[in-house]
């Protein structure tokens, strides 16, 4: 497939706010996670991004105020994204310019507030609580095109943890199509009881911070957080910049299980080899792989029995969720922006927290960060349900 310009990112989560944050604690090796305390639950650590509470959103209908869209909010106003989408505004014409976000959760924490005030006598919800615009999985792609003035097409797409992953080839499909020419891509998914608590209903919930592929590895650590990046065709636009190249992506649909993976790997072997095969590059040629790299047991051992399917031990892999938690639904469009911070500043992060690598593991983990220089990374993201998705990110 052709490559596509990423010309502007921005990403908020625990681990900092802006890539120049992010790209310091990754370097740094400063983890973000710090023990639950979110709306009465103390359960394991979380990522919490600092300041959403306190954050108003700005610019748009202030009835689109929720967790979900101030943490999107956050991150359009950070990096200089919203400016850079202003000139590709005044290139293109708003109307040419489309929104595909991924989220999981979007503001159901705002659904549960309302309903903890519903009136007891009929269960009537508050007047205040405006469903479509902040509980809704269309409220985010909505708020973003208003908060940026765009009047493209809008898709929200919800595929669990792979939801702000597959969101880029959904962005690939309206590209090719002619439908539009350029794409805000990314995705936001915030706290809320639901997912602490039914992450910790299933057991699998960490007491610690969350150490992937660690021989005694005990869980995820949930987090939060939101990204986006500029999508463009090369050549396009005269001067856009050149923040990084979007190469190839793989998409797969195993269906083993509601929340196991399948422990054979194929719809994550399958999902590699695609991205591979669309980006033109050989196992060799992946300079590092970013892991999904979850923290428990099953989800662990099924990668690493993915990735040496595909790569052997010549790959050097890692996953980069000691520093944020699992943000979810927004996992894909996060861990997209670390792997272009690597390429972009010259080096490889290790697991955090790491004692010792789980000894049945055959892939090449990293433990620790490596100088080097990356031309070409792959980031995975894989979800409950078997949704698989694996893209191929190139140094500008």
């Amino acid at each position: 497939m052709k490559p596509l310009l990423i010309t502007s990112g921005t990403v908020v989560s625990a681990a900092g706010s802006g890539l120049a944050e992010t790209a310091d604690a990754l370097r740094a090796r400063r983890s973000g996670l710090a023990p639950c305390d979110f709306a009465g639950i103390a359960v394991g650590f979380a990522g919490m991004v600092r300041g959403v509470q306190a954050h108003r959103i700005g610019g748009s209908d202030p009835r689109f105020d929720c967790r979900n869209n101030r943490l999107a909010d956050m991150a359009l106003t950070t990096d200089g994204f919203g400016e850079a989408v202003a000139q590709a505004r005044a290139f293109y014409g708003p109307e040419r310019i489309a929104v595909v976000l991924g989220t999981s959760t979007s503001g159901i924490l705002s659904a549960e507030d309302a309903y903890a005030r519903a009136e007891p006598a009929t269960g009537a919800l508050p007047p205040s609580f405006d469903q479509a615009r902040t509980h809704d999985l269309f409220s985010l792609p909505r708020f973003v095109a208003a908060r940026l003035a765009l009047d493209g097409p809008l898709l929200s797409v919800s595929n669990a943890c792979a939801s702000s992953s597959r969101a880029f080839v959904d962005a690939r499909h309206w590209l090719e199509s002619g439908l539009c020419d350029a794409v805000v891509v990314g995705g936001a998914d915030s706290l809320c009881r639901m997912t602490l608590r039914g992450f910790d209903s299933l057991g699998l919930v960490a007491p610690d911070r969350a150490r992937p592929c660690d021989a005694g590895r005990r869980g995820i650590s949930v987090g939060e957080g939101a990204g986006f990046m500029l999508l463009e065709r090369e050549g396009a636009r005269p001067g856009a910049p050149a923040m990084a190249r979007w190469l190839g992506y793989g998409v797969s649909s195993d269906g083993y299980h509601m929340s196991t993976p399948d422990p054979e790997a194929r719809g994550a072997i399958r999902a590699m080899l695609e991205a591979l095969r669309h980006a033109g590059l050989a196992p060799s040629e992946i300079d590092y792989v970013n892991l999904h790299g979850t923290g428990t047991i099953a989800n662990d051992a099924m990668e690493d029995r993915a990735v040496h399917a595909v790569f052997g031990d010549a790959v050097p892999c890692a996953s980069t969720k000691g520093w944020t938690g699992h943000t979810l639904g927004a996992s894909g469009i996060v861990e997209a922006l670390f792997s272009v911070l690597m390429m972009r500043d010259g080096f490889l992060a290790g697991c955090l927290g790491v004692e010792s690598v789980d000894p049945m593991f055959r892939s090449h983990v990293l433990t620790g960060n490596r100088a080097a220089t990356p031309r070409a990374i792959m980031s995975n993201a894989f979800g409950f349900g078997g949704t698989n998705c694996s893209l191929v990110f190139g140094a500008a």
